[in-house]
């Protein structure tokens, strides 16, 4: 069955980093776009950044741009979130979905990150 695992979630200092990795399985990785969401305590998920199919085409939520960088490994069927700059309002659970389309839209389990002093 599909998989979406995310890890390298944490506790971080402001003004620290951390890299999110999400590796997926069993299912056709290069021909999904691929995003990172988030959802924090009280709040609705929101998206955070998403890139194209072969990585060319990215875009991000205002509050994290030039802060966050999404990439993708299409070899790897692997895509990350590296955070720098990170703020406590960055507190969340963080997602990764891949979607193509209709029904072929999948969901990772989350990873926590929690930025505080």
């Amino acid at each position: 069955q599909v998989q979406l695992v995310e890890s390298g979630g944490g506790l971080v200092q402001p003004g620290g980093s951390l890299r999110l990795s999400c590796a997926t399985s069993k299912f056709t990785f290069r021909t999904y776009a691929m995003s990172w969401y988030r959802q924090a305590p009280g709040k609705e998920r929101e998206l955070v950044a998403i890139i194209s199919t072969a990585g060319g085409s990215t875009n991000y939520a205002d509050s994290v741009k030039g802060r966050f960088t999404i990439s993708r490994d299409n070899a790897k069927s692997t895509v990350y979130l590296q955070m720098n700059s990170l703020k406590p309002e960055d507190t969340a659970v963080y997602y990764c979905r891949a979607y193509r389309g209709g029904v072929y839209d999948y969901w990772g389990q989350g990873t926590r990150v929690t930025v505080s002093s």
